[in-house]
């Protein structure tokens, strides 16, 4: 087998998906549809109230009111058109998301099993918010109790552009309940710095993935506990490091916590699906991120290399035992 055999077409690069397309037959190979990938793409608030060791608080004292406001993290789940993520952006190449748990997992809990969804209704969000004392003035702009004007910066990297374009879109869509969103695009490293230990960041648009969560969910850990080392809505002290002085950890987010204590132990299968589904069922109650759209996985093959069995969770060559190349 050659390296020309397969060609990974890129969930962030539809167009090479189109282009290949339309030379299936004459150039002899085969587009393989391995169906959503397995993380999440997400869209979060900073919920950190801490302050940092100069006293000064890691996010706006104004802006972390709003933030930490469950109706408004609600409103703003409403007021995202994720079907417009999906098709313009992934050109309908993609699955909204309601989930962190990959829906091939057994784990996954769907909406019809009970999972509270969010679909795109800014007429309810603005009610939402009315209802909540926030308020709006003649120019339609959203202000707080206090005549504050609402808006934040939404954090994303600038290395992947369907990430840019989703953000973009957001702030659409943001501006049609009066939130004034500003795009803050910076690089990989300076958004790691940021989330990870900076902490100085309002909302950040991007996705999480980690190898086999769909077998185990426990590997979500990583991202979902409050000590995990990639956490990043309410991230607590580093390792090593002293407590935070003003560090706050919601009732919710210890349930989480002890929802993954209990799933590493837990060896029934059933009680381990109880276990997840109440987690899926916290974070989409609680919206600590909001999920957006999961990119279809695809595949280019060879014509003569068969059998392949391309899933987005095995990628295309986990049968290489089976596969044989037959000249044509």
């Amino acid at each position: 087998m050659t390296r020309d055999d397969c060609c990974c077409c890129s969930t962030s690069e539809f167009g090479n998906w189109f282009a290949l397309k339309k030379e299936e037959k004459r150039g002899k190979f085969i587009i393989y549809n391995g169906g959503p990938t397995a993380g999440f793409s997400l869209m979060g608030f900073n919920l950190n109230q801490a302050i940092n060791s100069k006293g000064k608080p890691f996010i706006d004292p104004i802006k972390s009111r709003w933030f930490n406001n469950l109706v408004f993290r609600q409103a703003v789940a409403y007021a995202i058109d994720r079907n417009r993520i999906k098709t313009n952006i992934y050109r309908g190449l993609g699955e909204i998301q309601h989930s962190p748990i990959a829906v091939q997992s057994p784990y996954y809990l769907s909406p019809a099993a009970g999972l509270k969804v969010y679909d795109y209704n800014p007429q309810r969000a603005r009610q939402m918010l009315l209802e909540a004392g926030f308020r709006y003035n003649s120019q339609k702009e959203l202000l707080d109790q206090d005549g504050n004007r609402v808006q934040f910066n939404l954090l994303v990297k600038s290395e992947d552009q369907s990430r840019i374009d989703a953000a973009v879109q957001i702030q659409q869509d943001l501006s049609q309940i009066g939130i004034k969103a500003d795009m803050q695009v910076v690089s990989f490293n300076i958004v790691l710095q940021k989330l990870l230990s900076r902490r100085d960041w309002d909302c950040y648009v991007g996705a999480f993935g980690v190898a086999g969560a769909h077998v185990e969910p426990n590997l979500l850990s990583l991202f979902w506990t409050s000590q995990g080392s990639f956490h990043q809505f309410n991230q607590g002290a580093l390792p090593g490091k002293p407590p935070l002085q003003g560090w706050v950890v919601s009732e919710w987010e210890k349930e989480i916590d002890s929802l993954f204590r209990a799933g590493f132990k837990e060896l029934d299968q059933s009680k381990r699906k109880a276990i997840y589904d109440r987690f899926q069922q916290i974070v989409a109650e609680q919206l600590p991120i909001f999920c957006l759209v999961n990119p279809i996985s695809f595949q280019a093959v060879r014509e003569r290399v068969n059998p392949i069995k391309f899933s987005a969770l095995g990628e295309t060559l986990w049968n290489i035992d089976e596969l044989k190349i037959t000249e044509k």
